[in-house]
Order: C-alpha cells, then sequence, then structure tokens
C-alpha cells in the first residue's frame, strides 16, 4: 500500500508542485482547499489519471469554527492511513501598525500556527503508528521580519517554534522539520518590476528558485532523512546571508 501525504492549502502554487513530485514518488495525496474549487478538482482529476483512486481533496476553512477532530478523523477515512503531514496553508499579507485588528490577527494565526497545531494533535496517534513525518512551510523573513508584515511575521515565527517544539515532543515517533522558501514565486499581487530586481541583486544565486526546489526539500525530510529532525532549511539560493 502507498504512503498517504495530505497537503493543506494544495491546490496551487507551491503546494499543488509539492502535490504532483509526492505523488510521482507513488505517494497518494489529499489536499485540503478552502476558496480554490476548481483548481482542487482539476489537480485531483489529473493526479487520478496518472493513478486511479491516488488524490482525494477536502474543503476545510481554517477559522475559529474549524472543528480539527472531526476533520482529522474525515481525512484518515480517505485512504484508511496517513503517513505525512504538510502544513502548506498560509495567510499572507501587510498590516502596518493601525491596520492590526482582532478579525485580521484571527484570520492569520487561526491559519498559520493554530491549523498546524491542531492538525498535529488529532494526527498524532496515526502518524506514530506510521512513524511518519511532519513538514511545516514557514519563511525565510521569520528573522529579520518583513516591514509591515507584523502579524505574518508573528505567525512565521511561531510556526519556527512549533515545529522545534513539535520535534522534542513527538520524538521518536515522529519528526518534525520546516522548510523556508526565499524567493520561489512572487506574490499575486506584487508587479513591480522594480523591487524584483532589488530582491534578485540581494540572492548569491542572481535568479529567482522554482516551485520544485520545496517540493524536492520536502521530499528529502519526508523519506530520505530519517535522523532528521527539529531542524528548518531554508531554500532561498543563499538570500540569508545577505539580509
Amino acid at each position: 500500500m502507498n504512503k498517504v501525504a495530505i497537503i493543506t492549502g494544495g491546490a496551487r502554487r507551491i503546494g499543488a508542485e509539492t502535490a504532483n513530485y509526492l505523488h510521482s514518488k507513488n505517494v497518494d495525496i489529499i489536499i485540503t482547499y478552502s476558496k480554490s474549487s476548481i483548481a482542487a478538482k482539476e489537480l485531483k482529476k489529473n493526479l487520478n489519471l496518472k493513478r486511479k483512486q491516488s488524490c482525494e481533496i477536502y474543503k476545510a476553512k481554517f477559522d475559529q469554527n474549524a472543528n480539527y477532530k472531526k476533520m482529522s478523523y474525515d481525512i484518515l477515512k480517505m485512504f484508511g492511513r496517513l503517513d505525512y503531514l504538510i502544513n502548506n496553508a498560509s495567510r499572507f499579507y501587510p498590516t502596518k501598525i493601525n491596520q492590526v485588528t482582532d478579525k485580521v490577527w484571527n484570520d492569520t494565526i487561526n491559519t498559520n500556527i493554530k491549523t498546524p497545531l491542531f492538525l498535529s494533535k488529532y494526527l498524532f496517534n496515526e502518524l506514530k503508528k506510521r512513524k511518519g513525518s511532519i513538514v511545516n512551510i514557514i519563511d525565510i523573513h521569520v528573522e529579520p521580519p518583513l516591514k509591515d508584515h507584523v502579524i505574518y511575521n508573528i505567525s512565521k515565527a511561531g510556526l519556527l517554534a512549533l515545529t522545534r517544539s513539535l520535534a522534542k515532543d513527538l520524538a521518536p515517533y515522529i519528526r518534525v522539520n520546516g522548510v523556508s522558501p526565499g524567493a520561489i514565486m512572487w506574490p499575486e499581487n506584487e508587479s513591480s518590476k522594480k523591487k524584483k530586481l532589488d530582491i534578485l541583486s540581494k540572492i548569491p544565486m542572481k535568479c529567482s528558485g522554482n516551485p520544485t526546489d520545496i517540493a524536492k526539500t520536502i521530499y528529502f525530510l519526508l523519506e530520505q532523512s530519517p535522523y532528521i529532525t527539529g531542524q528548518n532549511i531554508n531554500v532561498d539560493g543563499g538570500r540569508r546571508l545577505n539580509m
């Protein structure tokens, strides 16, 4: 029986590339989505054409009303097992200090920290049984933080702390690691050519990365590194050297 991975927010961008790459390595895939139903259904169709009954999708909204216990039960029913949890879903947008509200705080924190923690809690027994692995998608801007992204910065710093905490708490049964993307895909609302060139000028590799770079790193942590836990790998072309 194939191993099974769940990728939160896996319908588009890095999540979708990760789904495709892991699927090519004979891992069956569960994808959660919120608004990207068309993309999720298309990805499911394409993966199942390549290998029958190898991909399922699950609509989940990671807000204050999320029922993580039921969500985890539903997820486990899909294939009858789970080996890997990839916490990819993320809320990312600028928040200046005068824009800080309870609504923005809850929206970001619920997705970026609470969801990875509570999914880890409710999927723990299954992952322990499989000697499974958790990978959290963090961000190279945990330190130093991005200007005018105060809540986002807090959420990703918290996710790094959660990664290290869970690595301690869940060992030796489950390994927990993080992957921090650099300039892999430009934000969808980023159109400034000058800003892009400025970012590229600070990357030793002098180019942006590819979503496959993230997918391959995730696969390495899941399948090829049985003695690595509690680590955060920066996939950034060396950008951290110039921050």
